[in-house]
């Protein structure tokens, strides 16, 4: 039995069903049971749970082999934050993994979490790293770049409804963007591959785009031209700064926004396929799922 923890997000849901479709015996679990419903018709065994509630943990923990810690709070808001839910539950699941005996734990990270990230996702993530490596199990760490869809929805929705395209800072900074959903296939062969203790799986997706490329790539999808307006380094970092105490995960996304403009966001995916050689997603192929569009062929 396999414990997925964020069962109703979207690496969480490819992982649960993928699972499911080979025939392997999963859990799924969610702050929302009702959030399940296709899972459970699946055959998954649904149960509610929260990162926040350590009881429901141990609950969720009993008799599973393997975890697959899925869920994160960027975009969340009230107490369902990074520190509580990535740094704090993460922990506490861990912990209840521990007790339970679970076999193999994977924990879905981020590329580049470190201690000293100026987002604070990025270190509530290092922080659940440090404790699942001092904790004893047997683990796995998955580390993807930024997820398209994600993007995709930023970038997309504003040119889709208005026609304009909101371009963080410079818009020139290359950034490595991976599809939920080659996470997702990758996180299965973690799971059903040999356990290991100690490995962090560095993932990327096959192109390094700025967010310029990005708008671009959502006008030619939609089949629209956008006005672009630009957001100037200067104003983010005071925008961060005056929203924080407002709207904690709006200054969220503008932290995140200011490091990708000024960070190396680069990702080359070589190495990565030599061990998991899957067919990775390029960025259109999502944003025509995500958005619709018409369908352009190239000349």
């Amino acid at each position: 039995m396999i414990l997925i923890v964020g069962a109703s997000g979207r690496l969480g849901g490819v992982v649960a069903r993928k699972l499911l479709a080979e025939g392997k015996s999963v859990r799924a679990m969610s702050r929302s049971a009702a959030k399940l419903d296709e899972l459970r018709r699946l055959g998954a065994d649904v149960v509610e749970g929260d990162l926040r509630d350590h009881a429901s943990l141990a609950r969720a923990c009993a008799g599973v082999d393997g975890v697959l810690a899925a869920a994160h709070a960027f975009d969340s808001k009230g107490d369902n934050v990074p520190r509580a839910v990535d740094d704090i539950g993460n922990r506490a699941l861990i912990d209840a993994a521990r007790v339970e005996g679970v076999g193999h734990f994977v924990l879905t990270s981020i590329h580049g979490a470190r201690a000293n990230h100026p987002v604070d996702l990025f270190r509530a993530k290092h922080v659940a790293e440090e404790h699942l490596r001092a904790s004893g199990l047997m683990y796995s760490i998955l580390r993807p770049t930024a997820f398209m869809e994600l993007w995709a929805t930023i970038m997309g929705e504003p040119i889709m409804k208005r026609g304009k395209a909101l371009i963080f800072g410079s818009g020139a900074n290359p950034i490595n963007f991976v599809s939920a959903h080659d996470v997702g296939l990758i996180a299965v062969r973690v799971l059903d591959g040999p356990r290991t203790r100690g490995e962090a799986i560095e993932i990327g997706g096959p192109e390094n785009l700025t967010l310029v490329q990005v708008a671009e790539l959502c006008e030619r999808v939609l089949g629209r031209t956008a006005s672009k307006r630009y957001i100037p380094l200067p104003m983010m970092r005071v925008m961060r700064v005056l929203a924080r105490p407002i709207s904690p995960a709006f200054s969220r996304r503008v932290t995140s926004a200011v490091d990708m403009d000024t960070s190396d966001m680069t990702f080359d995916s070589i190495e990565m396929l030599k061990r998991f050689p899957i067919q990775l997603t390029r960025f259109e192929e999502v944003l025509r799922r995500e958005l619709g569009g018409p369908v352009h062929t190239a000349a």
